[in-house]
């Protein structure tokens, strides 16, 4: 498909998307999210429910991002123009792009503050802040981080001083070259910390936390956190996959590269669970307390073992390195917008992003400290960009990008670009049409508090509705992509 910009940037190979992309899914919320929900929800049970899930929603919805990233080849507004002008449908549906692009921003936005907390612990641990500390001390040393605004406001600026320079030197020299020692490096530190937790006693109860095949403790709640998480891990519908499938070679397969991704995602959340829990576990810690696991549990136990300042280091600089290469993929789809459709350099677009970026994530860390009390229907600042994008943006966005691949764009241009064999295509058909809306919805139903689904009760009626919902969908096919279309 031809453009209307000049040639675009593209990653010296597909590993270069591969890492970056896991850069992006690989935040500071998997690093201890995914490893608790894994064990407080049936161990092995769940990562089978997890990748079920994952293989049903998540590289469907994925899939379907990079390709329209590469058949656009530009940034989300302007590769969503031109796959919908492609395919002759309406032209609202291009408005996905804007949404994708607005929410990615948004969350770095709120997630700067949170990054900024890794690198001050970084800090912290490096100049020997936590030396002597008592459980209660650790907790007093949280909320002083983050009641002090000039503090706090030093390392937020500082995570998008750092994203700015990274992405305005360009997609293989500042992005792609970070990522490709970051992932590695991030990979290596995860490997040095397993390799300590094997010899600290708590190995073995940190193994059957995570691996151990208990379906009694997989309630319905633990399989929505599962489809959720399945859905959020990959960074969809937030701009990032598909600006980074605008910069995916020709040659490179979506499908291996997608199965690539999501594989590396899932396996360095289960090395992070591996790092962490033997710690927790040798020190008598509970396993379930959220953030507090990461920046005031950690902390103390590493304060507790031989050579604990010299792993709580290495720790908290894979943890600033997860959050670097999760901010650089939010904001790149803004940068690559204004460089591309508006004619801004790269360098320009990137520090004029980061001044209003700059800005409102101000707003956002002062929600922690002089602006608690700013609140509009009883939320912060902080807290309207975290439930806007997480509630209600990323969803909707899902929940498009699927029914524009499903029901609304020509069947040619998609099926060119995946390039599977027609088999595969016809799965990825059904997964998109079927499969990712419904678990999207449901993902929508429960964020939103309108319904709690009892899956272990009511299986056989959500495979019996999903059924009728292809019987249906197929029936109306026709009429329903020419009312979509517009």
């Amino acid at each position: 498909m031809t453009t209307d910009t000049q040639p675009r940037a593209q990653w010296l190979g597909r590993w270069g998307f591969v890492l970056a992309a896991t850069g992006s899914a690989v935040g500071l919320g998997n690093i201890w999210k995914f490893p608790y929900i894994t064990g407080e929800y049936g161990g092995g049970a769940f990562v089978l429910v997890y990748l079920a899930c994952i293989l049903a929603v998540g590289i469907p919805v994925m899939m379907t991002e990079i390709a329209f990233g590469r058949r656009g080849r530009g940034s989300p507004v302007d590769a969503l123009r031109r796959v919908v002008k492609e395919s002759g449908s309406g032209s609202a549906w291009s408005l996905l792009g804007w949404l994708a692009m607005l929410c990615g921003f948004m969350i770095l936005c709120f997630y700067a503050v949170v990054a900024g907390w890794s690198f001050s612990y970084l800090w912290k641990m490096l100049t020997g802040v936590f030396a002597g500390a008592t459980g209660d001390d650790m907790v007093g040393i949280f909320v002083a981080n983050n009641e002090n605004p000039l503090n706090l406001g030093f390392w937020s600026t500082l995570v998008v001083v750092a994203t700015m320079l990274i992405v305005g030197k360009g997609v293989q020299a500042g992005i792609e070259r970070c990522v490709t020692w970051m992932m590695p490096g991030m990979v290596v530190m995860l490997a040095i910390l397993i390799a300590y937790g094997a010899f600290s006693g708590g190995f073995g109860e940190a193994w059957r936390f995570l691996f151990s095949f208990n379906a009694g403790s997989l309630s319905s709640e633990g399989m929505l956190a599962a489809l959720g998480h399945a859905f959020f891990t990959l960074s969809l519908a937030s701009g990032a996959i598909l600006t980074y499938g605008s910069y995916l070679p020709a040659r490179a397969s979506i499908a291996r590269t997608t199965l690539s991704v999501a594989a590396a995602d899932t396996v360095v959340a289960l090395m992070a669970g591996l790092a962490i829990f033997p710690i927790i576990f040798a020190n008598g810690m509970s396993p379930g307390e959220g953030p507090g696991l990461i920046f005031m549990s950690l902390p103390l136990a590493f304060q507790a073992m031989p050579l604990g300042t010299l792993f709580g280091i290495l720790f908290f600089m894979m943890l600033s390195m997860a959050a670097l290469t999760s901010s650089i993929s939010m904001v790149e789809a803004t940068v690559s917008w204004l460089s591309d459709s508006k004619g801004v350099s790269r360098r320009m677009a990137a520090w004029g992003t980061g001044i209003v970026l700059w800005l409102i994530s101000t707003l956002a860390m002062l929600s922690f400290n002089v602006g608690a009390d700013w609140t509009l229907v009883g939320r912060t600042v902080f807290d309207w960009l975290d439930y806007l994008t997480a509630r209600w943006m990323m969803p909707l966005g899902g929940l498009g990008v699927a029914l524009l691949a499903g029901f609304v764009l020509k069947s040619e241009p998609m099926r060119e670009e995946l390039g599977v064999p027609p088999g595969w295509y016809a799965l990825w058909l059904f997964a998109v049409r079927y499969l990712a809306p419904l678990g999207i919805l449901v993902i929508f139903a429960d964020a939103l508090g309108i319904a709690r689904i009892e899956f272990g009760l009511h299986w056989p009626w959500l495979l019996a509705l999903l059924a009728v919902l292809t019987l249906v969908g197929e029936l109306a096919s026709p009429r329903l992509r020419r009312a979509l279309q517009g």
